[in-house]
């Protein structure tokens, strides 16, 4: 993933064409990379569809390149276009800021939400022999952080925040690597993000004991990122709440999308969101909390379906 916010690296295009003898609505899903997790959301969610729908609605899953690509690529597209994205890309797009400078379309003002999606959730994870209980023990220790990925990117701007920039050796090491390099002594920590809970993370648990450090109020104020909880027990020895940072991540369209296509994208989506999490725990944590972190205008057609599913919208959203 090439950047803070290409990190995602998601989209979602849906390609409507209904064919007369039964009715099917097609789907291209363009997700992240094929190693990703999001990819194997994308997969999830292909099925859920086609289950939820009785097969009305069919979903392709293709590969995406990034996040910046996919919110460009909707002033071009028509109706049958989705995409998933941080929110916060959307506002830059729409206000022809940082990597949109230059950009800017006035179809980016017809963007429109559908629902939120699990978020990149930051972990900082320690072991257990390393002493560390609170940032301020990384001091002298061995983190790593990776390269080029959201993650790392986010995991030196707190490092930096939290006075420890120079304080802290950084390991030479892939971010594939940090399990092993962990369990062997080469490294006190590391950090990532994604979708919680994160394989890495899980295996990093069960096979080492380790700590996931907890941000304070003040130091999430300081990131400027949402607060989110990961409940106790979520991985192996995890005996309290882990309060810490996450990007949200949303699925988008435009207002060229008719209103019954983004009512059946989105009650389909919650309604088979349980049958998902059953099969991969990180749905478990898209709730109605996380209608909260989309900050721009939902579709109406998904509006339609909020309000009849008794969802609490703000007047912004709607």
């Amino acid at each position: 993933m090439k950047s803070t916010l290409t990190a995602i690296g998601l989209g979602l295009t849906v390609c409507m064409g209904i064919n007369a003898a039964n009715a099917e609505t097609r789907v291209t899903y363009k997700s992240a990379k094929t190693s990703s997790s999001y990819y194997q959301m994308g997969v999830q969610i292909a099925e859920a569809m086609k289950a939820g729908t009785d097969g009305e609605i069919i979903v392709t899953v293709e590969e995406s390149q990034g996040s910046v690509q996919n919110v460009l690529e909707a002033k071009a597209r028509g109706g049958d276009y989705v995409f998933t994205t941080p929110p916060v890309l959307v506002k830059l797009a729409q206000g022809g800021k940082a990597m949109f400078e230059g950009k800017g379309d006035p179809k980016f003002d017809e963007i429109r939400a559908l629902f939120p999606i699990p978020s990149l959730t930051m972990h900082f994870v320690v072991s257990s022999d390393s002493g560390i209980e609170k940032f301020s023990d990384m001091e002298g220790k061995t983190i790593l952080l990776g390269k080029g990925s959201f993650g790392a990117r986010e995991g030196e701007k707190y490092l930096g925040l939290f006075g420890l920039e120079g304080k802290v050796e950084l390991a030479n090491v892939e971010l594939s690597n940090a399990v092993p390099a962990l369990k062997n002594g080469q490294i006190d920590g590391f950090v990532t993000a994604g979708s919680w809970p994160a394989p890495n993370v899980i295996e990093a648990a069960a096979s080492t004991g380790v700590r996931v450090l907890s941000l304070d109020d003040d130091q999430i104020a300081q990131t400027k990122r949402a607060k989110l909880v990961i409940p106790a027990g979520t991985y192996s020895g995890q005996d309290a709440d882990i309060t810490t940072t996450s990007l949200p991540v949303a699925a988008f369209t435009t207002t060229a999308m008719d209103d019954d296509t983004a009512y059946a994208l989105t009650k389909t989506y919650w309604e088979e969101k349980q049958t998902m999490a059953e099969g991969a725990a990180w749905w478990g944590g898209v709730d109605k909390g996380l209608m909260a972190n989309i900050t721009g205008k939902i579709h109406p057609g998904a509006v339609r379906y909020y309000k009849e599913a008794g969802f609490e919208l703000t007047d912004a959203q709607q």
